[in-house]
């Protein structure tokens, strides 16, 4: 997220609490667009713009609706412009051009401004045959070129007013940099001749590499999908039911309204991919409530800003970004959700820790009769069982029903739905609806569990719908978002009458309201799109001039001249190079950007250093550093979020809640060297794997926990310097144990090359070859190595697999040298930073075999065992419960 380029953030002064209405217009400015007019025409206008974009959205998604026999079914390159001509149409009309532009009303500048722009994205979808037969294939009219020349300079002006100047700047100095070409700013690395004027328009406007190209296409096929959902959800009352649910739970322990905080904003984060929204959605209830237990005003503002910040990165429904990585990775969204979820709920959990130990730390007393955290702690660990083993035993049911009646077997499912759905909301309609407590009440009561959970439970059906088609029937996520917004769009419609009926009340008043929930929830779906999709198509800017000039090739000799070809400095550079991007960009735009020219770097230098770094990996590093710009200072709009609602610092607020976010900084470097961590090479298809899962979630929360505990100075009482740093030694041997092997034992043993051939042939299917090329550079001719890993499969023929594979090997007694691999093979585009026909040939200096050695986790002993000692020293000074 930016920061407000109305000034709402700016104005901020540290002590003042911002009303109610000024809280809406900072989410509104950020979020959705802070220009409200007065004249009704005008504000109809704009809302049915919206309306109408969430009904084209849902149109693309499931082309079979009833009205599909009158429109055309749409291609991905006539659906992303006009998902941005409305992106485009509804940004001049709803975010003001300056601090000082009237929010009453919309200037004749900014209708012009809107038409045109639509007009230039609109003209992409209406041309898309003719700019097939000429821009497309080289040749664009002057015509074209003007258009998209306007549409190129509109678009940034957008971006400027929804996201803050920081993109604008970056997209034109990327356009500058493809046409200049040379200069003495530019790093004699990657020069290049310039692209002609012509050229830049082309690829950035005309083709569908540049502004229409993967990023634009996500936002048009997935991520719209998922923020309707949200807002819906929302509209709905999902978000009042998460946060009241999260106090009725955890309200009574120590520093509750902190916990509660956490745990509301994680199941927010389930409907909403704004940290703004979030902040301003459960702080307005938890952080007088915080400050009302003992939590400072900044403090109270840092929870809840690290807490609602993480909603990005909880899965099943994460932020835009996680899409992208679908796309960008190769991957299905189902396999980006196994690689994100324990890195999020470690990361939860561990701030539900580190609150509680704030809380033991300052004696904070608990709203209402004490509670113990650890039975807390076992209460949610049981109900994640149960409800793992009763969805099991609902996809066996669901999967015997097909199989033995497959012909009625889905109306069956859908009627049992609607079944559910009903018997939930009469559940519900017996108590009355939920409201917020004022949390500056004179007495405040804390709602019970059985109170809370029955007046909800079908929000969750739409939820349990998206994850069933992800997860189980094997969807793509926009399908699945789909049928999650349909079964979404029943409840809003029909929860009201329902309710209204079993209550015996006015049916027809019921039933207007929800048409009215209905509209509003599909305008916000719309408008909460109006930045993710400007920031998608300015940073396609940005992907365009990588993939056309050298910077995208040759950034990684120049980033590890930087960091010397260590890995850690490169990985230290990356992350601040994050935050920097991030303090001006979206989250969105912040990843595209910084993964689009590092995350390959990042998996080339490991190689270098013969670490493997999975891509998916290197990937996830960039997104959580591009989520902590949220937080950091001086920028963090979360943080000033925050200390808007608290009456706080911003400054101090944003500062404390990085302290408290360093648990999230922590993790991509570890499973950047430890990838089990994100479940990488673990088959959850047996039991195994689902046993080393397990295995892996319990120790990485367990050492998050220490971790937790040694950053925040206190475990069981007040910590010694020595005792926090021991508490931090034994966290990374049970996150890393690796780490300590390898001192000790090497991991591979030497092979003579010359065996590679036959090596790949005596490996069994799914048997990785390890092996290392050395040769000169093709950029630079200096001397470069590669470590590769082959992964044999059992479409491979049973001899002959390295020529195969593309592999030219040529022996010359104990030596093996490579020629260039074949041409559309994966080892062509691997092998592609080597010179092949220079004057020092490019050979095969090492084949590694796994060693036999002790297994690592025999180092959770020596940690185990100083632990005990902390443990123990610690005992002797504790003067009250640690859980």
């Amino acid at each position: 997220m930016s920061a407000d380029p109305n000034g709402a953030a700016g104005g901020q002064s540290g002590g003042r609490a911002f009303s109610e209405a000024e809280l809406q217009d900072l989410v509104a400015s950020t979020d959705s667009g802070g220009r409200a007019p007065d004249n009704r025409g005008v504000a109809l206008l704009i809302a049915a713009v919206a309306f109408l974009w969430s009904v084209f959205q849902l149109w693309i998604a499931q082309p079979q609706l009833w009205f599909a026999q009158y429109l055309p079914v749409l291609n991905s390159s006539q659906t992303r412009p006009v998902h941005l001509a409305f992106a485009l149409l509804l940004a001049f009309l709803v975010y003001p051009a300056l601090k000082s532009s009237p929010r009453n009303r919309v200037p004749l500048v900014d209708w012009v401004l809107a038409l045109a722009a639509a007009g230039c994205a609109f003209y992409v979808f209406l041309f898309s045959r003719e700019l097939a037969m000429t821009a497309r294939s080289g040749l664009p009219t002057q015509t074209q070129v003007i258009v998209g020349s306007i549409g190129i300079v509109l678009l940034l002006e957008a971006s400027r007013r929804a996201l803050g100047p920081a993109l604008t700047v970056v997209g034109a100095i990327f356009l500058a940099y493809a046409y200049v070409g040379t200069g003495w700013l530019i790093p004699d690395i990657i020069e290049h001749a310039g692209l002609s004027f012509t050229a830049i328009i082309n690829a950035q406007w005309l083709d569908t590499t540049g502004v229409f190209g993967i990023p634009l296409g996500v936002s048009t096929a997935f991520v719209f999908l998922f923020v309707l959902f949200g807002a819906i959800l929302d509209k709905a009352g999902a978000g009042n039911y998460f946060i009241q649910l999260a106090f009725a739970g955890l309200g009574a322990l120590r520093g509750g309204p902190a916990k509660a905080a956490v745990v509301g904003s994680a199941m927010t984060g389930l409907i909403s991919g704004s940290s703004i929204a979030n902040v301003v959605t459960t702080g307005t209830f938890t952080i007088p409530l915080m400050k009302r237990v003992g939590f400072s005003s900044e403090k109270a503002g840092a929870v809840e800003v690290a807490s609602s910040v993480n909603g990005q990165i909880m899965p099943p429904v994460m932020g835009a970004a996680a899409f992208l990585m679908v796309e960008f990775v190769g991957i299905s969204y189902v396999e980006v959700i196994k690689h994100a979820f324990i890195p999020a709920v470690i990361s939860y959990i561990a701030l539900v820790y580190i609150v509680h130990l704030e809380a033991l730390k300052k004696d904070m007393p608990a709203l209402g009769p004490a509670a113990s955290l650890s039975r807390m702690f076992l209460r949610i660990a049981v109900g994640f069982v149960v409800t793992g083993l009763a969805f099991t035993a609902l996809v066996w049911a669901v999967q015997g029903l097909r199989a033995a009646a497959p012909g009625i077997a889905d109306p069956l499912v859908l009627a049992a739905i609607l079944v559910v759905y009903v018997a939930a909301v009469r559940l519900s309609a017996r108590r009355p609806d939920l409201a917020l407590d004022d949390p500056n009440a004179q007495k405040f009561t804390l709602p019970t569990v059985a109170e809370v959970f029955p007046t909800g439970l079908h929000y969750l059906l739409p939820i349990l719908v998206l994850v069933w088609f992800l997860m189980i029937e094997m969807q793509s996520p926009a399908k699945s978002a789909f049928y999650a917004v349909a079964v979404m769009l029943v409840i809003i419609l029909t929860q009201r009458p329902l309710k209204a009926l079993f209550r015996g009340e006015d049916v027809m008043a019921a039933t207007r309201a929800g048409i009215g929930d209905f509209i509003e929830g599909m305008i916000a779906g719309a408008r909460n799109m109006i930045g993710i999709g400007v920031a998608t198509a300015a940073a396609g800017i940005i992907v365009a001039t990588v993939t056309k000039t050298p910077i995208g090739t040759e950034l990684a000799g120049l980033v590890e001249l930087l960091s010397g070809g260590n890995l850690m400095i490169m990985l230290l550079l990356v992350g601040v190079f994050s935050l920097i991007l991030g303090m001006g960009l979206p989250t969105t735009a912040n990843y595209i950007v910084v993964s689009s020219l590092m995350a390959s770097v990042v998996v080339s230098l490991g190689a270098q250093e013969g670490l493997i770094v999975p891509l998916i990996a290197a990937h996830l590093f960039v997104f959580y550093f591009g989520i902590m710009a949220d937080v950091t200072p001086p920028v963090g709009l979360a943080s000033f979020a925050a200390a808007a609602v608290s009456g706080g610092d911003p400054i101090r607020t944003g500062f404390t809640a990085f302290f408290y976010s360093l648990r999230t900084v922590a993790l991509p470097f570890l499973f950047i060297y430890n990838p089990t961590l994100i479940l990488y090479g673990v088959d959850l298809g047996t039991a195994a794997g689902i046993g080393q899962a397990i295995f892996i979630f319990a120790v990485a929360t367990f050492a998050m926990l220490l971790f937790a505990a040694a950053t925040q100075g206190y475990f069981l009482a007040p910590s010694r310097m020595w005792e926090s740093a021991a508490l931090l030694l034994v966290a990374f041997t049970l996150f890393v144990p690796g780490f300590w092997l390898d001192r000790i034992q090497p991991r591979f043993e030497d092979l003579p090359p010359t065996e590679l051939a036959a090596a790949f042939d005596h490996a069994a299917p799914g048997e990785g070859v390890r092996f290392v090329v050395a040769g000169p550079s093709f950029t630079t001719g200096a001397p470069t190595q590669l470590t590769l890993v082959h992964t044999v499969t059992g479409a491979e023929p049973a001899t002959g697999r390295a020529e195969a594979a593309g592999l030219f090997l040529m022996p010359e007694g104990e030596r093996l040298f490579m020629d260039e691999p074949m041409f559309g093979t994966p080892y062509q585009e691997k092998l592609s930073g080597f010179d092949f026909y220079g004057a020092d040939r490019v050979e095969v200096v090492g084949l590694l075999s796994p060693a036999d050695r002790m297994p690592r986790q025999v180092f959770y002993i020596p940690a185990l065992l100083l632990l005990a000692l902390v443990v123990m020293m610690q005992r002797r000074r504790q003067t009250k419960p640690a859980f």
